[in-house]
């Protein structure tokens, strides 16, 4: 063949054939996909930078450790998928092409770093020290272990990021956020309002009209997405976690009220306090002495204007025994059952004489009877926290053997859970949380991850146990009929009509307010009582519900508003507006200083890297990204 090719490129005719099947090779390999060499990117390039590039190989191991990570901080499995919609991929991408623009940028300036440097650097950082404080070589190598680095990797990686830090403490290491951004901080903060008001119950809008069969359809037409049945799941779930494995049935009365004395006044109210009063002496005779004339009439006072001592010098305050510090010092200040005089004792700064003003007794709000079941389920859970992973892994036998869960679990003496159906937000088809879902938040994202027949990872719980579970049925979404969600459109439609009425007629009751009507007459002809909240700021309020506080300070000093409040609506008037001078140098200034550095810095780094990036023409092959991080094969 190569023989007939080169005989045929001899004549004019045969070079001309050969030059048209040339092409249409060639234009095939383009359309195939080979057109990325001509465009400037190779099958191992996902990004360049000037003149570096990040390979698909180094971008799928940073991504993957990242993903392991993200995995260990959820302690559970997460998809490619699900990484995706959080953004992984693209995060990791952003943050290797910041790494690159800035190390193309040191080596511009001239910026390094030698190795023994990197070395001692790394043996300052805190997180590789020992209980010694020193550097823990074993520490280190189990550290860099786990996180999926060899000890040459992790240097070379923290040799440019030191550098990196160099180079964006220049930019940024002397900047501090502008007086004028700290000032507007101040007033929006520090401003503080006062607001009178009333609310405006529901029931004031007045009797609604029952929509007809023709508004139901309309309303339901115009918004039909909204009344989608929703996606629902049966679970069969088998829970292996203190809580589930306690016995309080076991526990005796006896461990149950012990555990009550221990806890009663931290728990259930409040422990004994003693008002005290304290003279210290540097010798025992001395202060031996000193006692004699106390129990003979001298007065703690004049003993201690005899030592040149005020009153705030003796006067220790009001004081549980824990507050003491020294337990030798605190059993004998409150054994004592009357006021009066204790000591001499000696402490760590000489020999103590105190005198027992006032005696304030302990309280407790519950009595043992109302907290025994309470303290029973502690105990219990505390002794079967041990066998929690016991059950585990005697589970993952079983499931290792192919057995279902439940079988599992009756080899064991547990019981799994059944849930007939509920949606990805624990709840069932009426609407109500089941209590079987145990509350975990992550149950239910695995669950709604997974698919019927599918062996699925163990959930871990927060307090130290283990969830399972199967997906033996979904009830996919769907489109509800207009009868199905007949009942639900009439709530729909009687509500917002209701919240239109109670809107429209606040709102006339505020038009009275700023056309000069006092709150108290505006309050009473809509059968009200006025109220007033002092100093509101743009914070939680007692009074005032937060969405109350936003609408306050939307509205202008002397003005007047109405707005949406559990229950009805909450009409009101901005009485004044009052704002503390903003001074520099108090703490407050100072802690909100620092506050918004990071930020500020942040900002400014963002914009300098976004500079550079377009000096360096970043430029990123999308098509190698999807690949990289399985894309493609989910599409």
């Amino acid at each position: 063949m190569l023989e007939g090719l080169r005989i045929a490129s001899q004549h004019r005719i045969g070079r001309v054939i050969l030059g048209i099947v040339m092409g249409f090779i060639a234009l095939s390999f383009a359309v195939w996909g080979i057109g990325d060499v001509f465009r400037g990117f190779s099958t191992k390039r996902l990004a360049k930078v000037g003149s570096g590039e990040i390979t698909v190989e180094a971008y799928r191991g940073a991504y993957q450790n990242e993903l392991r990570r993200l995995q260990q901080r959820a302690r559970r499995a997460i998809t490619n998928e699900e990484a995706r919609r959080y953004g992984l991929d693209e995060q990791v991408l952003q943050r290797m092409i910041t790494e690159l623009t800035l190390d193309q940028k040191a080596r511009a300036l001239g910026l390094a770093i030698g190795d023994p440097d990197v070395l001692k650097l790394v043996r300052d950082e805190n997180v590789f020290k020992g209980p010694t404080g020193k550097f823990d070589s074993d520490r280190f190598k189990q550290i860099l272990r786990d996180a999926g680095y060899t000890e040459r990797s992790f240097l070379a990686e923290q040799k440019s990021g030191y550098v990196r830090k160099e180079l964006t403490d220049s930019v940024v290491g002397a900047m501090e956020p502008p007086q004028l951004v700290l000032e507007a901080l101040h007033r929006f903060r520090n401003e503080a309002r006062d607001v009178d008001y009333f609310e405006l119950p529901a029931a004031a809008a007045g009797e609604i009209a029952a929509p007809s069969e023709e508004e139901l359809k309309k309303y339901f037409e115009d918004r039909e997405q909204s009344f989608r049945a929703k996606e629902y799941r049966r679970l069969v779930i088998l829970a292996a976690t203190p809580a589930s494995l306690a016995k309080p049935q076991e526990v005796s009365e006896e461990e149950a009220r012990k555990l009550y004395d221990e806890v009663k006044t931290k728990r259930y109210g409040t422990a004994e306090k003693r008002h005290l009063r304290q003279l210290l002496f540097a010798a025992k005779d001395e202060a031996d002495a000193a006692l004699k004339r106390l129990e003979g009439g001298l007065s703690f006072e004049a003993l201690a204007t005899e030592r040149k001592l005020a009153t705030k010098d003796i006067d220790l305050g009001l004081l549980e025994a824990k507050d003491l510090g020294e337990i030798k010092l605190s059993d004998k200040v409150f054994a004592p059952e009357k006021p009066g005089f204790v000591g001499p004792v000696q402490t760590a700064f000489g020999y103590a004489i105190l005198e027992i003003e006032k005696i304030v007794p302990s309280v407790v709000t519950r009595s043992f009877e109302q907290t025994r079941d309470e303290l029973r389920g502690e105990i219990a859970r505390e002794r079967a926290a041990p066998q929690v992973q016991k059950v585990h892994d005697a589970i993952e036998d079983q499931r290792a053997g192919g057995k279902a869960l439940a079988e599992a679990a009756k080899s064991l003496g547990l019981e799994v859970v059944a849930v007939e159906a509920t949606d990805a937000s624990g709840r069932d088809k009426a609407g109500q949380e089941i209590p079987s879902v145990f509350g975990s938040e992550d149950l239910l994202k695995a669950a709604f991850a997974s698919d019927v027949g599918v062996d699925n990872d163990t959930v871990a719980t927060r307090d130290g146990g283990y969830l399972w579970f199967e997906v033996a049925k979904v009830e996919p979404a769907r489109q509800r009929s207009f009868e199905e969600a007949k009942p639900n459109v009439e709530i729909a439609v009687r509500e917002e009509r209701l919240q239109k009425a109670l809107a429209a007629k606040a709102d006339a009751l505020a038009a009275e307010l700023r056309a000069g009507k006092t709150i108290a007459d505006v309050a009473k002809s809509a059968g009200a009582e006025s109220r007033r909240a002092n100093d509101v700021k743009r914070a939680p309020n007692p009074a005032i519900p937060n969405a109350a506080i936003i609408a306050v300070f939307d509205t202008p000093v002397h003005g007047a508003g109405s707005v949406a409040v559990d229950g009805g609506r909450l009409v009101f008037r901005v009485e004044n507006a009052t704002t503390q001078p903003y001074d520099a140098s108090s703490l407050e200034a100072k802690a909100a200083a620092e506050q918004m550095k990071p930020a500020f810095t942040n900002d400014i780094l963002e914009q300098y890297v976004g500079a550079l990036e377009k000096i360096y023409n970043v430029s990123i092959n999308q098509k190698a990204l999807e690949a990289a991080t399985g894309g493609e094969q989910d599409q």
